[in-house]
Protein backbone atom coordinates (compact mmCIF):
# COMPACT_ATOMS: atom_id res chain seq x y z
CA UNK A 1 0.00 0.00 0.00
CA UNK A 2 1.44 3.27 -0.82
CA UNK A 3 1.59 6.10 1.95
CA UNK A 4 0.68 8.70 0.02
CA UNK A 5 -2.71 7.27 -1.04
CA UNK A 6 -2.92 6.29 2.75
CA UNK A 7 -2.65 9.52 3.97
CA UNK A 8 -5.15 11.18 1.36
CA UNK A 9 -8.04 8.66 1.64
CA UNK A 10 -7.28 9.50 5.83
CA UNK A 11 -7.98 12.78 4.86
CA UNK A 12 -11.85 12.22 3.47
CA UNK A 13 -12.45 9.45 6.17
CA UNK A 14 -10.91 10.49 9.58
CA UNK A 15 -11.34 7.19 11.51
CA UNK A 16 -9.19 4.58 10.73
CA UNK A 17 -11.29 1.43 11.07
CA UNK A 18 -13.92 2.85 8.85
CA UNK A 19 -11.56 3.13 6.71
CA UNK A 20 -10.17 -0.13 7.11
CA UNK A 21 -13.55 -1.83 6.44
CA UNK A 22 -14.51 1.08 3.58
CA UNK A 23 -11.22 -0.56 1.75
CA UNK A 24 -11.94 -3.74 2.47
CA UNK A 25 -14.91 -4.05 0.94
CA UNK A 26 -14.10 -2.00 -2.26
CA UNK A 27 -11.18 -4.51 -2.55
CA UNK A 28 -13.43 -7.57 -2.19
CA UNK A 29 -15.65 -6.12 -5.45
CA UNK A 30 -12.63 -4.91 -7.34
CA UNK A 31 -11.12 -8.65 -6.77
CA UNK A 32 -14.57 -9.79 -8.30
CA UNK A 33 -14.12 -8.09 -11.00
CA UNK A 34 -15.87 -4.29 -10.69
CA UNK A 35 -14.38 -2.07 -12.56
CA UNK A 36 -12.18 0.57 -11.51
CA UNK A 37 -13.49 4.50 -10.37
CA UNK A 38 -10.26 6.02 -11.28
CA UNK A 39 -8.09 5.82 -14.15
CA UNK A 40 -4.37 5.06 -14.03
CA UNK A 41 -1.26 4.73 -16.44
CA UNK A 42 0.16 2.46 -13.69
CA UNK A 43 -0.85 -0.73 -12.76
CA UNK A 44 -1.93 -0.53 -9.32
CA UNK A 45 -2.99 -2.94 -6.64
CA UNK A 46 -6.35 -3.20 -5.56
CA UNK A 47 -5.81 -1.89 -2.33
CA UNK A 48 -4.37 1.19 -3.98
CA UNK A 49 -6.90 1.78 -6.19
CA UNK A 50 -9.59 1.44 -3.25
CA UNK A 51 -7.42 4.23 -1.65
CA UNK A 52 -7.72 6.62 -4.45
CA UNK A 53 -11.00 6.15 -5.29
CA UNK A 54 -11.80 7.21 -1.85
CA UNK A 55 -9.23 9.88 -1.89
CA UNK A 56 -10.99 11.16 -4.98
CA UNK A 57 -14.35 11.43 -3.52
CA UNK A 58 -15.70 8.08 -5.77
CA UNK A 59 -16.60 6.20 -2.96
CA UNK A 60 -18.70 7.11 0.29
CA UNK A 61 -19.85 5.22 3.29
CA UNK A 62 -22.82 6.34 5.71
CA UNK A 63 -23.38 4.74 9.05
CA UNK A 64 -26.41 3.37 10.53
CA UNK A 65 -28.52 5.31 12.42
CA UNK A 66 -29.83 4.43 15.88
CA UNK A 67 -33.01 3.93 14.99
CA UNK A 68 -31.85 1.76 12.00
CA UNK A 69 -29.27 -0.51 14.38
CA UNK A 70 -32.38 -1.21 16.72
CA UNK A 71 -34.93 -2.27 14.63
CA UNK A 72 -36.07 -5.76 14.82
CA UNK A 73 -35.04 -8.02 11.44
CA UNK A 74 -37.19 -10.29 10.45
CA UNK A 75 -36.05 -14.41 10.52
CA UNK A 76 -33.44 -14.84 8.16
CA UNK A 77 -32.65 -11.79 7.09
CA UNK A 78 -28.78 -12.37 7.21
CA UNK A 79 -29.13 -15.01 4.22
CA UNK A 80 -32.07 -13.76 1.93
CA UNK A 81 -29.70 -10.33 2.84
CA UNK A 82 -26.15 -12.64 1.00
CA UNK A 83 -28.44 -14.31 -1.80
CA UNK A 84 -29.49 -10.11 -2.78
CA UNK A 85 -25.92 -9.38 -2.89
CA UNK A 86 -25.20 -12.53 -5.16
CA UNK A 87 -27.67 -11.86 -7.23
CA UNK A 88 -26.52 -8.08 -8.19
CA UNK A 89 -23.09 -9.01 -8.14
CA UNK A 90 -23.80 -12.13 -10.67
CA UNK A 91 -26.05 -9.67 -13.06
CA UNK A 92 -23.36 -6.74 -12.47
CA UNK A 93 -20.72 -9.87 -13.51
CA UNK A 94 -22.91 -10.56 -17.16
CA UNK A 95 -23.33 -7.36 -18.33
CA UNK A 96 -19.89 -6.43 -17.74
CA UNK A 97 -19.50 -9.84 -19.83
CA UNK A 98 -21.63 -9.20 -22.37
CA UNK A 99 -20.47 -5.42 -22.87
CA UNK A 100 -16.96 -6.96 -23.27
CA UNK A 101 -18.32 -9.12 -26.40
CA UNK A 102 -18.06 -8.09 -29.61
Amino acid sequence: MRENYLQAALKVIDDPNILVNVVSLRVKQLKRGNRSLVTSLEKLLPEDTALREIAEGKITYELATAAELAAPRPAGWRSAMVSNVRGALSASAQASKAAALP
